[in-house]
């Protein structure tokens, strides 16, 4: 959508730039061959004709009109003391509109865009590279991996087939299309190269995010968010999420969902109309040199185990804390949010082979996945009660004296489910409940089982903001 990112301030970079990283189209180049320098240094170098660059003509003609632009509208509180919205007769609700852009994945009108597109909005349009307009509807969003599904009635539409994220190879070129800056530059074609994998950024509200994106220098710019990152096949291979700008505008960092974490959740939501996420139930840290000299590993990488819930997946296996997760069936882990990509691509019930370091040692574990979301009303030894996808606790004192409170109830996780989906955040202490007060998590439980249709949630965010959030309830309790 059209608005900024995080600011995130980043180290000077050096690079070096290496022919031999170049591929060819036409496969006529001459093998790499190695040199040795008088210092005693290997470098490869490697001949290239002019046929042998990449041609980028097919994939930017074949995938460029299964892009759309993507424009919504969204009804907003106004946040206006209501006596000065009486007083000049201002609405209760404001309208906005946004935009960004998808891509058709199947003739039939499924599109698949970002969530934050989509998030809100009471009306949802899209319009093809033909200039027809459609009115969309949303199948089902998942905040967690920032992706949506969205249907306009249609058949026959141009798709962009599915590649394989994990074929990507860094220096790999690599097209990005959609809609920056709004519906005049639609179907605007940028190039670049794949310039890391499986990078992650900070969540700025504390929820929970599943994130491996893959980093890239085609440039990229609110508007852009849903569209297509397409190889040199014209395969999808990403949907382009987000940029790192000090301005918000590209500066050189791009980033996308990878294709294959966005086709499991669209098969998801297109099958059950909800993610079946599975949980390996642990809590990971950053390998460090300081603990890979601890735990006598080979390198430095790898997702370190801190914690490990009680009774889930990791804990039935026989996984403890302080293992180093390197590989689930046959693919390599060097780092957190790699295992949380890997870990998503499963579903409850599925089974794989993990392999950790332990004591210096590889052991295979079995592994069998659990559901990622607890029953709502499920207790934890810590006293935290499961509340549709999130964890609520009674308040601690601390807690509440910083916030100048004398009860309620808190946020203490945030995971997929109605609580991330109505935008509440993490640290959110509850004050009211259907407006009926609660000072501690049983009371909360209590009146949502009274209730009969939606569940009203009157509270402080950490910041100490007053904050309204609303959803509905179903017998599910996802």
């Amino acid at each position: 959508m059209k608005k900024s990112f995080a600011s995130i301030l980043l180290a000077t970079l050096m690079a070096v730039t290496a022919f031999a990283g170049t591929t060819s189209c036409t496969s006529t180049q001459q093998a790499p061959t190695q040199i040795i320098s008088q210092d005693g240094s290997a470098y490869r170098t490697v001949n290239l004709t002019e046929t042998d660059y990449p041609d980028l003509t097919y994939a930017a003609e074949s995938s460029v009109d299964a892009v759309v632009f993507v424009k919504v509208t969204i009804s907003r509180r106004n946040d206006m003391d209501p006596f000065l919205r009486y007083f000049f007769g201002l609405p209760d609700m404001q309208q906005g509109q946004g935009s960004g852009s998808g891509v058709i994945i199947r003739q039939d009108g499924y599109i698949v865009t970002n969530n934050h597109v989509v998030s809100g909005a009471t009306k949802v349009e899209v319009t093809l590279n033909n200039n027809k307009t459609y009115e969309a509807t949303v199948v089902g969003t998942d905040p967690a991996t920032d992706v949506a599904l969205i249907k306009i009635d249609a058949e026959g539409l141009p798709v962009v087939p599915f590649g394989d994220s994990d074929n990507l190879r860094l220096g790999e070129w690599v097209l990005a299309i959609g809609s920056p800056l709004g519906e005049e530059l639609r179907g605007t074609i940028t190039a670049g190269i794949v310039s890391a994998k499986g990078r992650s950024m900070p969540s700025q509200d504390g929820s929970f995010k599943i994130e491996s994106f893959i980093q890239t220098d085609a440039a990229v710019n609110p508007g852009n968010s849903g569209g297509a990152l397409v190889n040199k096949k014209g395969e999808l291979v990403g949907i382009n999420t987000a940029i790192v700008s000090q301005t918000g505008a590209y500066s050189g960092y791009s980033f996308a969902v990878p294709v294959n974490i966005v086709k499991k959740i669209v098969g998801d939501l297109i099958d059950f109309g909800t993610v079946k996420r599975a949980m390996l139930g642990v809590r990971m840290g950053t390998v460090t040199p300081q603990i890979a000299e601890e735990l006598k590993l080979p390198d430095v990488s790898g997702a370190y185990v801190d914690s490990i819930d009680k009774g889930s997946a990791a804990d039935k296996a026989g996984m403890k804390k302080g293992d180093v997760i390197v590989d689930i069936s046959g693919t390599k882990i060097t780092t957190a949010s790699e295992l949380q990509a890997k870990v998503n691509s499963y579903h409850p019930g599925d089974k794989a082979e993990v392999t950790v370091i332990r004591d210096g040692k590889k052991e295979v574990l079995n592994v069998e996945f659990q559901d990622g979301t607890s029953t709502t009303g499920t207790v934890d030894e810590d006293g935290a009660i499961a509340f549709y996808g999130s964890k609520i606790k009674t308040a601690d004192k601390e807690t509440l004296r910083e916030k100048g409170l004398s009860a309620g109830v808190e946020v203490v996780s945030l995971g997929p489910g109605k609580l991330q989906d109505a935008g509440v955040p993490e640290g959110f202490i509850i004050l009211y409940v259907n407006d009926q007060p609660v000072a501690k998590a049983e009371d909360v439980m209590a009146v949502v089982k009274k209730s009969k249709r939606g569940i009203y949630l009157q509270g402080v965010t950490p910041a100490g903001k007053s904050r309204y959030y609303a959803f509905g309830k179903d017998e599910s309790n996802d």
